[in-house]
C-alpha cells in the first residue's frame, strides 16, 4: 500500500525508538526486502516488488533464486475448506489444529497479530474500537483483530495464545495483559459491547462518541458485538426488497426502499418490488430514496433469474420482463413524489438505468455508473438508450441549439458501445449519467442522510413529474454517420464482427430508428426500438455465448 521504501522505512523507525520493545527483536528489514529495495524494486509504483505484472499475467518473487516466477500456486484443498467455514471458532480452531503448514502460518499470523495488539494497545489507544478501526481503515482489512478474536470465542483464544507464548511458538514470551485474562473482559468475553469497547486505562467499557456529527451516519457499520446503528422501521418487505423509514430525528415521511438480492441486483421481483415503493410512497410519504446500507447500489439485471425463463421459452418469455424493466424506468421518471437514487459503488446496467430515471442522484464519490450491456452482446433495455438520447436533444437546445445533435449524442453512444464505466462521481458527471444538479458526497456513509434531506428539499419546493414530451433524434442520417465509423473500427480491426452487431444496433435506437432527422420522438416511440434489439440481439448465439461465459467464470467473453 505505500511502497517497500517506506515498509523499510518503518521498520527501522520502530528498530530505533523502541528498544524496549518485548517485540524489538523482530524488528529488522529482512534480507529478501533489502535486496529488492537495492534494486529499485519498491512496489507497484516501480512495476516490481514482492510481485511483477508481465502483460496479464501476476509473477511473485521466488527468495531462494531472486527471479520472478508464475503466481499460480494455489491454497491446499484442505486449508482452503478450512477457510471457507463460515463460523469464526470453527476457523480459527481448525487452522491451530491442523498440521499443515499453510495452516500453521495463518494461525501464527493471527496469533500474532492478536498479542501484539493486546500487549499494546493501552500504549497505542484509548479503545479496541480505535485500534479495530485504526487496522480497517488504515490498512483495508475487513475486520479488526480484536473482532476476529472476540468473533472466535474470547476465552479460548486467549488460553491457546497464554498456550503457544508458553510453548515458545509467539513473537514474545511477554504474556497477555492482566485485563485479557480476567476481570470485566474475560467475564463478558468480549472487548465491544453495546454499551462500548475497552478502555484498558481506566478499566471500563467506554461508550461510542456522541457528537452531532455521527447523527449522519445511518447504517455505518459497527463492530463485532456492538448494539447495532440503525433499527429500521419495516412498512413493506419480501424475499427482493425491503422498503422502511429512519427513525427520529431523521425524515420519517421520507420512504426508503433497500434490495435484498445478491449484488443488489434488478431480478423481476425487486423490478415489482420497486413498483410497489412508488405506489407506497405516492399512497402515504412525501418522497422515496432508493439506496443500499452497503455497497453496491445495483450490479443491474439478475441474469441468473431470467436464465429459467429464457431456456423454457426463448426470447419470447423475456419480452414480458423487458417490459416490466421498462415500465419501472417511466414509473420512477412520472412518480407523484420525488424519487431521490443514493448510489455508492458500482450502479451497472439495469441499476445505471434505475438511477437516470430517477427525479434526483445523490452519488458518493466513488460510485461506477455505466450502461455496459454491450459487453454481453445486448443494447441497455430498461430505458438507459431512451435516456440517452433525450439527453442530447435536452443538451443541444440549452448549450447550443444551432449544433448538430450528433455532436451531443457521439460521446453517449461511444460510451454505451463500449460499455464504458464512469471512474467516479465526477466522472459520472462528465459522462452525463449524473447531472450538474446532482449531489456527490465525501462520507459513504452520509449518502442517506443526504438523500433523505434532498428528497425532502425537492418535497417542500413542491417538486412536480416532468411532462411527457416529444424531442429531436438524429435520425437516419446520424445512423449513417456513427455506421459508417463503426465500419472504419471494423475493418481496421478494432471491434470483432459481433462487437459491430452490438454498437451498430446501439447507433440505430440512439438515433431514433429509421426516421428523418430531427423528427420528434417519445419515450414510447424510443422504448420499442430499444425492446426490438434487445430481444433481436438475445436471439443471437455469440450473445448467448457471452451471458453463458459471464455467468460461469463473472468475466466477459470476447467473441
Amino acid at each position: 500500500m505505500v511502497g517497500l521504501d517506506t515498509l523499510a522505512h518503518v521498520i527501522r523507525t520502530m528498530q530505533d525508538q523502541l528498544p524496549q520493545d518485548s517485540f524489538h527483536a523482530h524488528f529488522g528489514v529482512p534480507p529478501v526486502l533489502d535486496a529488492l529495495i537495492q534494486q529499485g524494486a519498491l512496489g507497484q509504483k516501480a512495476g516490481a516488488g514482492f510481485y511483477r505484472k508481465q502483460g496479464r499475467d501476476i509473477l511473485r518473487l521466488d527468495p531462494a533464486t531472486k527471479s520472478y516466477v508464475p503466481a499460480g500456486a494455489r491454497a491446499d484443498d484442505a486449508v482452503a475448506a478450512i477457510l471457507a467455514e463460515r463460523d469464526p471458532a470453527k476457523k480459527l480452531r481448525a487452522l491451530r489444529e491442523s498440521s499443515h503448514p499453510q495452516a500453521q502460518f495463518l494461525w501464527a499470523v493471527l496469533r500474532d497479530s492478536f498479542h501484539y495488539s493486546a500487549v499494546h494497545l493501552a500504549d497505542v489507544a484509548d479503545t479496541a474500537r480505535q485500534l479495530d478501526l485504526a487496522m480497517k481503515s488504515g490498512f483495508g482489512h475487513a475486520q479488526g483483530p480484536f473482532e476476529i478474536w472476540q468473533a472466535a470465542g474470547w476465552r479460548e483464544v486467549a488460553d491457546w495464545i497464554s498456550q503457544d507464548i508458553a510453548a515458545g511458538k509467539a513473537l514474545s514470551s511477554a504474556p497477555l495483559p492482566e485485563w485479557a485474562t480476567r476481570g470485566p473482559v474475560w467475564e463478558a468475553q468480549r472487548v465491544h459491547t453495546p454499551a462500548g469497547s475497552w478502555n484498558p486505562r481506566d478499566k471500563r467499557y467506554e461508550a461510542r462518541s456522541t457528537l452531532p456529527v455521527y447523527d449522519r451516519q445511518i447504517g455505518a457499520p459497527r463492530l463485532v458485538g456492538e448494539a447495532p446503528s440503525l433499527e429500521p422501521a419495516v412498512v413493506y418487505e419480501d424475499d427482493a426488497v425491503l422498503c422502511w423509514t429512519l427513525p427520529a430525528p431523521h425524515p420519517a415521511e421520507v420512504l426508503m426502499l433497500s434490495f435484498k438480492t445478491k449484488m443488489h441486483t434488478l431480478s423481476p421481483a425487486a423490478v415489482r418490488g420497486v413498483v410497489r415503493a412508488v405506489d407506497l410512497a405516492e399512497a402515504s410519504y412525501r418522497a422515496l430514496v432508493i439506496g443500499q446500507l452497503a455497497d453496491p447500489f445495483s450490479a443491474g439485471a439478475d441474469l441468473k433469474t431470467m436464465l429459467p425463463a429464457f431456456e423454457q421459452g426463448g426470447v419470447a418469455a423475456i419480452e414480458p420482463l423487458e417490459r416490466e424493466m421498462q415500465q419501472m424506468a417511466l414509473r420512477l421518471r412520472y412518480a407523484q413524489v420525488p424519487v431521490v437514487a443514493a448510489l455508492a459503488g458500482l450502479a451497472l446496467g439495469g441499476g445505471c438505468e434505475l438511477a437516470i430515471h430517477c427525479a434526483k442522484r445523490v452519488a458518493h464519490f466513488e460510485t461506477y455508473i455505466g450502461l455496459v450491456e454491450a459487453g454481453i452482446g445486448l443494447v441497455p433495455g430498461a430505458g438507459g438508450l431512451a435516456y440517452c438520447a433525450r439527453r442530447a436533444a435536452e443538451l443541444q437546445a440549452h448549450v447550443a441549439p444551432d449544433a448538430p445533435l450528433l455532436a451531443f449524442l457521439k460521446s453517449f453512444a461511444l460510451a454505451v458501445a463500449s460499455a464504458e464505466v464512469s471512474k467516479s462521481a465526477l466522472d459520472a458527471q462528465r459522462m452525463g449519467y449524473l447531472l450538474p444538479s446532482d449531489v456527490i458526497v465525501m462520507n459513504r456513509y452520509e449518502l442517506l442522510y443526504v438523500a433523505a434531506r434532498d428528497a425532502m428539499a425537492l418535497a417542500d419546493a413542491g417538486w412536480r413529474p416532468p411532462l411527457p414530451r416529444r424531442f429531436p433524434v438524429a435520425g437516419r442520417d446520424g445512423y449513417a454517420t456513427l455506421k459508417a465509423q463503426l465500419v472504419n473500427m471494423h475493418v481496421g480491426g478494432y471491434i470483432s464482427d459481433h462487437d459491430y452487431t452490438v454498437a451498430e444496433r446501439i447507433a440505430y435506437v440512439l438515433c431514433g430508428g429509421d426516421v428523418d432527422p430531427g423528427s420528434l420522438v417519445d419515450e414510447a416511440w424510443m422504448l420499442g426500438r430499444e425492446r426490438e434489439a434487445f430481444l433481436a440481439l438475445l436471439g443471437q448465439p455469440k450473445t448467448q455465448e457471452r451471458i453463458a461465459g459471464l455467468l460461469k467464470t463473472g468475466k466477459p467473453v470476447r467473441n
